[in-house]
C-alpha cells in the first residue's frame, strides 16, 4: 500500500500509509520537536493543519492518557520518517497508529522529511492533500490548489468550548476565553489555586466583567487572528478594567485590541527548542512554540505597547506589555509539556498582576 502528500506547487512524496486512511486537506507545516508529538497531536491550535515531525523516529514512547492537550486530535494529517510500531514506554496504552485511526487522522510515513522540510523553508508553507489510497499524484496537486487559504476559515469555533463552565478553586478568579485552550494552560492555573471560568471566545467584555474577574486569560487557538475580530473587540472594552494575559493567539488578538497589526510568516516557529530572551531580566528561555502569525513591531508602539520578549532566532516579537495598563502576553507557550517549564514564571507574573492590580488599581507596571 502507497500514501501519497502532493502539495500544491506540484511537489509530492510518496511514502507507507499509518493511522486512518482517506484523505485530508490543509496547510503542511513542519514541526522540530523531538519528543511531545502526543501533545502536537492534541493541540488545537494545529487545527486545520498536515504537520510534519523532523524527528525521524515517532511512536516510540506510545500514546498515554494524562498527557492529551484536547480531548481528541484536530490536525489534517501527520508525516514522519518513521512510526514505530512497537512502543516501550509503561505509560502507554496504545501505539501512535492506532490513536491516529481513533481520530480519523490518514498518516503517511517513510518519506524524506528533511527534503521536504528544506522545501517548505525555503518557499514556506502551503496547502496539501495527504491520501491513502489514490495513485494519481498529480489530481492531488490540483485538489491541493483548489483547497482554502488557513486565513478565512472559520476555525476557532470548533476547537473552543460552546458554553462557560466552572473549575472551582480557592484563589483568584481567572475568566479564560477559550480561543481553542490547552489542558496545560488549566493545569497551571489550578496548580495556583486559582478559580476558573472558561467562557466561548464570542463572549462579550460586559458578560466578563459580570463574573467580577481577578484576571482575563486569553487562550492559544488555530488560524489568523484577522478571522476572529470579535475578539478583538472584547479585549478592547476589558483594556484597563481587569489585569490580562494572553498566550499565543491571544498575544495576537491582545495586539490588533490595542491598534498594532500582525503579519503571516513564510514557515512560522513550531517546536520546543527556540531561545527566546526576556529583555526585562537578560536571560535567555529555551521554549516551546507554534504559531505561523506574528505582532509587527513596526506598529506597537503607536499602540502603546513595547516588546517584552525577543526570539533570538530571527529577532521577532516574543513578548510585549502595555506602556501603563494591566496587560501583558507572550506569543510562545509558558504551559508547554513536554519541553522545559522554566517559562512558567509568566504565570506567576499574572498572580502578582491580579494581586497588584487588587491593591493599587491602574497604572501597575507588569
Amino acid at each position: 500500500m502507497k500514501a501519497i502528500l502532493a502539495l500544491e506547487d506540484g511537489t509530492y512524496f510518496i511514502g507507507k500509509p499509518f493511522g486512518s486512511r482517506g484523505e485530508r486537506w490543509g496547510e503542511v507545516v513542519f514541526n522540530t520537536g523531538m519528543t511531545g508529538y502526543q501533545e502536537i497531536l492534541t493541540d488545537p491550535s494545529y487545527c486545520g493543519q498536515i504537520v510534519v515531525m523532523t524527528y525521524p523516529l515517532i511512536g516510540n514512547y506510545g500514546i498515554n492518557r494524562e498527557d492529551f492537550e484536547a480531548n481528541k486530535s484536530y490536525v489534517r494529517g501527520f508525516v514522519v520518517k518513521e512510526d514505530c510500531d512497537h512502543p516501550s514506554n509503561w505509560r502507554a496504552s496504545y501505539k501512535i497508529s492506532d490513536f491516529l485511526a481513533r481520530e480519523g487522522v490518514p498518516g503517511i510515513s517513510g518519506i524524506d522529511t528533511r527534503a521536504l522540510t528544506r522545501h517548505l523553508r525555503n518557499f514556506g508553507t502551503m496547502r496539501g492533500v495527504i491520501n491513502t489510497d489514490s495513485t494519481d499524484p498529480r489530481e492531488l496537486v490540483e485538489k491541493a490548489r483548489s483547497c482554502p487559504q488557513l486565513s478565512g476559515q472559520q476555525m476557532v469555533p470548533e476547537v473552543s468550548t460552546g458554553e462557560s463552565y466552572r473549575i472551582e478553586g480557592q484563589g483568584r478568579k481567572v475568566v479564560l476565553i477559550d480561543f481553542g485552550s490547552k489542558l496545560n494552560i488549566v493545569r497551571h492555573l489550578k496548580l495556583r489555586g486559582c478559580d476558573i471560568q472558561v467562557v466561548p471566545p464570542d463572549t462579550g467584555a460586559d458578560k466578563i466583567m459580570a463574573m467580577a474577574p481577578d484576571g482575563v486569560l486569553l487562550s492559544n487557538g488555530p488560524g489568523d487572528p484577522l478571522d476572529v475580530p470579535y475578539a478583538a473587540v472584547t479585549v478592547k472594552e476589558l483594556a484597563g478594567k481587569v489585569p490580562i494575559f494572553g498566550i499565543c493567539l491571544g498575544h495576537q488578538i491582545m495586539s490588533l485590541a490595542m491598534g498594532a497589526s500582525t503579519y503571516k510568516m513564510k514557515f512560522g516557529h513550531r517546536g520546543a527548542n527556540h531561545p527566546v530572551k526576556d529583555l526585562q531580566s537578560g536571560r535567555v528561555y529555551i521554549t516551546s512554540h507554534n504559531h505561523g502569525f506574528s505582532v509587527d513591531e513596526a506598529s506597537m508602539a503607536g499602540a502603546g505597547l513595547e516588546v517584552t520578549h525577543r526570539n533570538l532566532n530571527d529577532q521577532t516579537v516574543e513578548g510585549m506589555r502595555h506602556v501603563s495598563l494591566p496587560m501583558f502576553s507572550v506569543q510562545y507557550h509558558p504551559e508547554a509539556s513536554p519541553g522545559p517549564t522554566e517559562s512558567a514564571y509568566l504565570f506567576d507574573r499574572f498572580m502578582d498582576l491580579m494581586e497588584g492590580f487588587k491593591k493599587q488599581g491602574l497604572g501597575i507596571r507588569v
